[in-house]
């Protein structure tokens, strides 16, 4: 899911920051700490139908560990202004690895699925590849939102409106595209003042009582409520929900989003710690633990009864966490960057323009999920 969890355009370093300057220790601890949660809300999704706590766990996973990637994905765009050098971190980062890692899911899941005649559809993202093609359409509108005069309450009310309408289909995930959207937005109106707010000793004791409320609603709500609700890749009336109760429930769900955002973020460290370095490499965990992820599922390793005991949740969630963490690392960055970030300059022009907003986009990307 899906720091869940972008490249492009530019390096995020580079973006916020400007070229040549060092990382932000804060936003690489957050987007380890939400890789870590996507790989336990996927470890925990089996295990739902057996252990409410589980599912409380999952809803409320669910509820910020996306939204908290993208709000810093758009907090990392503010400055991309479609020049070419930036267009071309977004074709090389974002647009080439989608390619590729929709490809290599089709050929996993005819393979390891058993589906030998599942079709290979660029238009239809298949399960994580759907954060790629988002942060792609979001970045490349980036210019617009920086004009509009509301751009947050245009962008929920285009959430809104697509949480309503069925007859979006499944092209290019559009319902996750324009249901996520105004987290990107928000991101993009954030500054540096904000997350130093939701720094302050304040908020990090005030977010313990938030987050004790939220699993409680959660634990409460886990067999009443359709978890579906929270991929927000469905329409309401594909939900079998009238249409009126997309408007509501994707309002609700932003204001929940944000507060649990606003709650982790309070609660990540802004030193630099042992997994900082990790922050750096969330896009490659984020692809790369999919195939597990599937792969359990298509090799039935949930069957085993003693995975569903306490112990063996436990278990699943510790054996999730170090996968997504050894999937961070530098080396495994070193064997992958070829594909994650591939330098094809044999495939771009080469002009001052072009060059000059290449060097401006040359640092490596923090909002990589």
């Amino acid at each position: 899911m899906p720091s869940p969890p972008g490249a492009a355009a530019q390096g995020a370093a580079g973006t916020a920051r400007g070229p040549g300057k060092k990382r932000d220790a804060f936003f690489d601890n957050a987007k380890y700490l939400a890789i870590v949660l996507v790989a336990m809300g996927h470890a925990w999704e089996p295990l739902r139908g057996d252990s409410r706590a589980a599912s409380a766990l999952y809803i409320t996973v669910y509820t910020f560990h996306m939204p908290a990637f993208i709000v810093i994905s758009g907090y990392f765009s503010r400055s991309f202004d479609a020049s070419p050098g930036r267009l071309k971190r977004l074709i090389t980062g974002v647009a080439v690895p989608y390619v590729v890692f929709e490809v290599a899911y089709t050929f996993f899941k005819r393979t390891a699925g058993d589906d030998p005649d599942y079709p290979i559809s660029l238009l239809d993202p298949w399960y994580l590849t759907w954060f790629l093609i988002a942060l792609f359409v979001w970045r490349l509108s980036t210019p617009l939102w920086k004009i509009v005069r509301w751009p947050l309450p245009l962008s929920l009310a285009i959430a809104v409106l697509a949480s309503v309408s069925p007859d979006i289909g499944d092209d290019l995930d559009l319902q996750r595209v324009l249901q996520f959207l105004p987290f990107f937005v928000l991101g993009l109106c954030l500054k540096q003042e904000h997350f130093q707010l939701v720094r302050r000793k304040e908020a990090r004791i005030a977010a313990v009582p938030v987050f004790a409320a939220a699993l409680l609603f959660a634990y409460w709500a886990a067999p009443r409520m359709n978890a579906a609700w929270f991929y927000r890749r469905d329409s309401a009336q594909e939900l079998a929900a009238p249409g009126w109760s997309g408007a509501v429930m994707t309002l609700a769900m932003f204001g929940c989003s944000v507060v649990l955002v606003a709650c982790f973020f309070a609660w990540v460290p802004g030193r630099k710690l042992w997994f900082t370095a990790l922050g750096a490499g969330t896009l490659y965990g984020y692809l790369l633990h999919g195939f597990l992820a599937k792969g359990s599922r298509f090799g039935d390793w949930y069957d085993a009864d003693w995975v569903h005991t306490p112990w063996g949740e436990v278990t699943v969630t510790v054996f999730a966490m170090s996968v997504i963490t050894v999937l961070c690392t530098p080396p495994v960055q070193r064997a992958f960057r070829f594909v994650m970030e591939p330098k094809m300059e044999w495939a771009f022009r080469r002009s001052g323009s072009s060059a000059q907003g290449a060097a401006a986009g040359s640092g490596r990307s923090p909002d990589r999920s």
